[in-house]
């Protein structure tokens, strides 16, 4: 009797939670699921733009991506992007994070004006670095100018143009992750500092054998959000460079526009997305068998 009725309000249990998942699971496969198995059978195919006829081809525009040199440099590109931002980005923004993590008086207003890039619309940002990269009157080559420096043809010059971006996505995303591991900070224990000052250990060895292990889950988390950014960066491209001079901006988003919507061949467009998706799944799997085993979970590793 009593198994029976276990059962019945077990059933009544997983019913509910579908029902629930259910709205959830139906926006995932429309949105998700779906688009990554139409891309992939696109690729299959020769298909045009706004053309209803596909053609099969089969491997052949995988075969095409071995033999593209402009898809090797754009895969450069990318992976240059990646490299840096990502450690550059964590970097400044736990030192952030550190410094923001204080009871002085005013301190509210730093962590707002430092997270205030994040608010910004991408496009707006894009727009705004414009200006700040303008050759002839844009503030950073004034300021060059002023301590004696060169200046620099910013998204004109095919050796600037990527450090530039960069740079500026540095400061874009800085500020968020800051955020995400200013909260980590709170739930280190402080008499661990007090304690490691009394035993007269400097700040930058308690930064990184007290901070860094104790907050490794969260830093963990932001490397991985780190690498979904890094390859969703298109706005700036689009807005700032085009992915010029000489292709030196190109990535592997913008490549995929270009591709499906200026040159209208949508099947190898799904042919760089598809590999876009191994490729950044490939990458997360790595980070995960390296730095996800040295992640210290409650005094654990």
């Amino acid at each position: 009797m009593m198994s029976h009725r276990f059962a019945t309000v077990w059933r009544k249990e997983v019913f509910l939670a579908y029902a629930l998942l259910l709205p959830s699971l139906i926006f995932l496969a429309a949105f998700t699921y779906w688009p990554i198995l139409r891309s992939f059978w696109f690729s299959l195919h020769d298909v045009a733009l706004g053309d209803p006829r596909i053609f099969w081809l089969g491997a052949e525009n995988y075969l095409r991506l071995l033999d593209d040199g402009l898809f090797w440099k754009v895969l450069g590109n990318t992976a240059f992007y990646t490299l840096t931002t990502i450690p550059l980005s964590i970097i400044v923004a736990l030192l952030l994070a550190v410094a923001m993590d204080s009871k002085l008086r005013g301190m509210a207003i730093y962590r707002s004006a430092f997270f205030y890039p994040v608010m910004i619309p991408s496009v707006a940002a894009g727009m705004v670095w414009v200006f700040l990269y303008a050759p002839g009157y844009g503030p950073i080559n004034e300021a060059l100018n002023f301590l004696g420096l060169p200046r620099l043809d910013w998204l004109y010059d095919s050796k600037w143009a990527l450090p530039a971006i960069i740079l500026m996505s540095i400061w874009k995303y800085s500020g968020y992750f800051m955020l995400i591991l200013l909260a980590a900070l709170k739930l280190v224990p402080s008499d661990l500092y007090e304690a490691a000052r009394l035993d007269g250990v400097g700040p930058v060895s308690r930064l990184l054998h007290i901070t860094v292990p104790l907050i490794s889950p969260t830093l963990y988390f932001v490397i991985v959000i780190g690498l979904l950014h890094s390859y969703q960066i298109f706005d700036y491209v689009y807005v700032m460079t085009q992915g010029g001079p000489a292709d030196s901006t190109n990535v592997l988003t913008f490549y995929i526009y270009q591709n499906g919507f200026q040159y209208q061949d949508i099947g190898y467009a799904s042919t760089i997305a598809n590999t876009l998706l191994i490729f950044v799944l490939g990458l997360i799997g790595l980070v995960a068998l390296t730095l996800g085993r040295r992640v210290h979970y409650m005094g654990e590793r």
